[in-house]
């Protein structure tokens, strides 16, 4: 016949043999890899060859239908002369359209005397040719567009750049690992993780202009240059 004590040992043994096999028993390993981790950054400058912005037209009238109308004759044009240029109808994009009231306001005796309405009519335009831009905003001037903001430069294929910043971020890396375990007196042992993103979109801005812009002058562009940013972090076993 089996003691009574016994069978608690055995007890005791199984769960002392379980909570081996446990995944928490696993983390608590006396020999724990001792790592490095550093961050990269790289950068690849690029010449725009695209450029998208916002084109906008403004209407006022007593009469809201009034309003729409004329809004809309003015958009189609603006629509039709940039299609003439070469602009593709999907690189015309309507990105805000508001219609709203607007109380009249006498100065005088800071009275409500009349109502208007407002009609905004903004669309996404993406020029592909860089080179035609200029051209571009001054057509759509000409046209009725009395509101031309949010210029930003792009390029089409960006992977070439990205490549380069990618492998420049992970160099840079390198270099800063090795520096910091020369100072530490440890050896650089193999990568155990690396995760790499883009630091920042290349975007640059011309500031907005409007209607004010005379019919004959030609308006002014200057893409200049995009960086292209990316960064990562790269963690080595250490010896």
């Amino acid at each position: 016949m089996i003691k009574k004590h016994s069978l608690i040992m055995i007890s005791f043994l199984t769960l002392g043999l379980l909570a081996a096999c446990s995944p928490s028993a696993a983390r608590i390993s006396p020999e724990q890899v001792r790592s490095l981790s550093v961050n990269g950054v790289g950068r690849a400058t690029i010449v725009p060859d695209m450029a998208t912005v916002n084109v906008g037209v403004h209407t006022e009238a007593e009469n809201i239908s009034e309003a729409l109308e004329a809004n809309t004759a003015q958009a189609n044009t603006i629509s039709r002369v940039l299609q003439e240029l070469g602009v593709e109808e999907k690189d015309i994009q309507t990105s805000n359209f508001n219609v709203y009231p607007n109380d009249r306001w006498n100065p005088m005796t800071g009275e409500v005397e009349g109502r208007y309405y407002v009609v905004e009519n903004t669309v996404n335009v993406t020029v592909r040719n860089l080179s035609s831009l200029g051209e571009v905003l001054n057509t759509v001037i000409k046209a009725g567009a009395n509101s031309i903001y949010g210029i930003s430069f792009n390029v089409i294929d960006r992977s070439a750049a990205v490549a380069e910043a990618r492998n420049l971020a992970i160099a840079d890396a390198k270099a800063k690992a090795e520096a910091v375990a020369a100072s530490a007196d440890v050896k650089l042992g193999e990568i155990i993780s690396i995760s790499v993103y883009e630091g920042g979109a290349p975007v640059g801005y011309y500031d907005g202009i409007g209607g004010v812009v005379a019919e004959e002058k030609e308006v002014p562009i200057a893409a200049g240059t995009l960086t292209i940013t990316m960064e990562c972090n790269v963690s080595y076993a250490t010896q």
